[in-house]
C-alpha cells in the first residue's frame, strides 16, 4: 500500500518537474517547484513510515522550512527585479 503511494507521488513530482521546466510564466516555475518541494516532504514522510524509521519525520520538517524559506526567498527576489516579460503581464 505504501509502495504504491511512493509511486503516485513520484508520478506527482515528476509532472510537477515538467511544469517547471515548460513555464511559461516564471510565476508558473515558481509554483511548480513549490509543489515539487511539498511533494518531496511528503515523500519522506510516507517513506520513513514505510521503512518504520520515525526519524524521517523530522528530516520532512527540515525540509519543508528550507522549501518555504527558499520559496519565500526566490519569490522576495522576483518581486524586486522582475523577468523583462513579467513586466508586460501588470
Amino acid at each position: 500500500m505504501f509502495a504504491v503511494t511512493c509511486l503516485a507521488i513520484l508520478v506527482v513530482m515528476g509532472i510537477a518537474l515538467a511544469r517547471a521546466f515548460i513555464g511559461p510564466t516564471v510565476y508558473d516555475r515558481i509554483l511548480a517547484v513549490n509543489m515539487f518541494g511539498t511533494k518531496t516532504v511528503l515523500f519522506i514522510a510516507v517513506y520513513g513510515f514505510m521503512t518504520e524509521r520515525p526519524e524521517f519525520m523530522d528530516i520532512a520538517l527540515v525540509y519543508a522550512l528550507i522549501n518555504f524559506v527558499g520559496v519565500i526567498a526566490v519569490l522576495k527576489f522576483v518581486e524586486r527585479f522582475p523577468p523583462p516579460s513579467a513586466s508586460n503581464d501588470e
